[in-house]
């Protein structure tokens, strides 16, 4: 075929094995629903354009499913590149497309005008439909949430649906090992690759400079990961002085989209030599001469986020470092303690599999019904139904039941997600649930993070909502289980407050008082905007309890 006679590189024995899998469930009568299991950069894009070639050939459309407007612009080129010589149509629908461009687009795909559309979440929206869709490929699955998952559930059994990750989530790797999905790995390097050497520790600020420094005087670039976006341009202005010479550009999911892609654009384009941005860049970025990469607190990243990191470098001949700190004045969680030690162990070529393999250890296979939820279960949601279902079998066992203790918060705030800046319900939905699941402010944190980088920067609401999410994480480390509002006041109750911090408690947080017989804690709030209000009364009740700062407070 003229398709596969232009591919620029030789395929791999692995490659050339899943391409003709590919092939074979395309021929058959039922749904393809097949997982490509390959690591970072050993050509699994290339699986993808020659099966979307064949579906666009037997006359159907395809839609390219990806996690980031990023990773879509540069499929897009990828794309374009490799079907120029045929009469095929690629479009996208991103945040980098205009309004007037996506409703022209969508009509497109109505008519089927267009072969292939390359998008984000958009792509699941109720307004698109097509005239003939064929082939569905998800790109990074594990960065698409439950709702996603559900619609893309309902495509399943009616079209093929082809799957890539260098490191699938837990139960989609249950489920292909178990039987249910169809699996091809790829897993042998390309040549002249090399593994990236990989350093996990505590923030060294010397070790960090020297690093970038070394990859500079080579004339290489860098990726320097900060996933604060309240505090990237001041880290930003810091790199500027310690390294004076080097030409530093910042990108987050907050950005206005033209000014991301302008900055995105320089980075390709070699006019830039340091990179710093939030994990936006964890899926599929391609800078062959970027290869040292910095994450300055790697703790609070998923396995498959560091994983994905890692894989922006080392993507050419040259030798390539990959540098994963923690702060050394935090105490790491169990869970961050077996991610960071997993992702230092496995540093060889084509690791991505066991990788996978030790997520599904780490966080179990969560597959009793799977990302969908039916009937009754879908009223409740799935961790409400796990719960209960957890709750039934304690008692079938005659196991004493952990008793959860209700906190009750009333604040005169507006704490929601706005139709206005999320339409689709079911992603309204989904983000509550994620939001009310966090048992910890590591990971609301990165459920805020998450939520930028896929939606654009957070409304008040929605700042207010993690705000909230925030106080309530505090409460229950604290045992505060009802926080009100009277008058120009904030009631805290019960909050144990030993006698010794009762003396100065005034001097720590200015206008509180404590009432010993009722364990409450009054704080006064003065006129402070609603919006302010929860990380107000957190910093309060910690600093009452004789606690510096609140670590992990939601930045409002």
């Amino acid at each position: 075929m003229e398709l596969e006679d232009a591919f620029p590189h030789e395929e791999t024995g692995d490659q050339v094995t899943a391409i003709e899998e590919v092939k074979a469930d395309l021929y058959r009568p039922r749904p393809m629903d097949r997982l490509i299991c390959g690591d970072v950069g050993f050509g699994k894009t290339e699986i993808a354009v020659r099966a979307a070639f064949k579906a666009v050939m037997d006359g159907k459309q395809v839609a390219v499913l990806v996690p980031t407007t990023l990773l879509a612009e540069q499929h897009l080129i990828t794309f374009d590149e490799r079907y120029a010589p045929f009469p095929v149509k690629v479009a996208m629908l991103s945040r980098f497309v205009s309004k007037a461009d996506q409703e022209r687009v969508v009509q497109d795909l109505h008519r089927g005008a267009i072969d292939v559309v390359i998008g984000t979440h958009r792509l699941l929206s109720s307004d698109i439909g097509f005239k003939d869709l064929g082939l569905v490929v998800v790109d990074e699955e594990q960065r698409f949430g439950v709702a996603h998952k559900e619609r893309l559930k309902k495509l399943r059994a009616q079209v093929d649906v082809l799957t890539m990750s260098a490191t699938p989530i837990p139960r989609t790797l249950e489920m292909a090992l178990a039987g249910i999905r169809d699996m091809s790995t790829v897993d042998t390097p390309p040549e002249d690759r090399q593994p990236v050497l990989t350093y996990v520790g505590q923030y060294d600020e010397g070790l960090a400079l020297g690093a970038v420094r070394r990859e500079l005087l080579r004339e290489g670039q860098v990726f320097w990961v900060h996933n604060r976006v309240a505090t990237i341009e001041r880290q930003a202005a810091w790199l500027r002085e310690q390294v004076p010479d080097a030409r530093i550009v910042v990108a987050h999911g907050q950005m206005d989209e033209d000014m991301l892609e302008r900055r995105m654009i320089r980075f390709w384009d070699r006019e830039a030599d340091i990179l710093m941005s939030t994990v936006i860049i964890e899926s599929g970025l391609d800078v062959p001469n970027a290869n040292t990469l910095v994450v300055d607190a790697a703790n609070l990243l998923g396995l498959s986020q560091m994983y994905q990191l890692r894989g922006r470098v080392g993507r050419s001949h040259e030798r390539a470092f990959a540098y994963f700190f923690f702060p050394p004045q935090r105490e790491l969680t169990d869970e961050a303690h077996e991610r960071l030690t997993t992702i230092a162990r496995h540093q060889a070529l084509g690791s991505g599999f066991q990788i996978a393999l030790r997520d599904l250890e780490i966080r179990g296979a969560g597959n009793v019904l799977g990302a969908e939820q039916h009937g009754h279960i879908a009223a409740v949601g799935f961790d409400t139904y796990a719960r209960l279902l957890q709750e039934s079998v304690a008692e079938m066992k005659g196991e004493p039941l952990p008793e959860e203790k209700e906190i009750r918060i009333d604040l005169p705030v507006r704490a929601f997600v706005p139709p206005g800046w999320l339409e689709q319900e079911a992603l309204r939905l989904d983000l509550y649930r994620r939001i009310s699941s966090s048992g910890d402010h590591e990971v609301l944190e990165r459920v805020r993070t998450e939520t930028v980088d896929r939606f654009g920067q957070l409304p008040v609401e929605v700042q207010t909502l993690f705000a909230v999410a925030s106080l309530r994480i505090t409460c229950t480390r604290l045992g505060v289980g009802e926080v009100s509002t009277y008058r120009q006041q904030v009631r805290l109750k019960p909050l144990e407050l030993p006698e010794a911090l009762e003396l100065d408690l005034s001097e720590r947080v200015p206008g509180a008082r404590y009432l010993g017989t009722t364990a409450t804690l009054n704080l006064d709030i003065g006129r402070v905007p609603g919006a302010e209000l929860p990380g107000l009364v957190e910093r309060g009740m910690v600093r009452a309890m004789g606690e510096d700062e609140v670590v992990a407070t939601m930045p409002s």
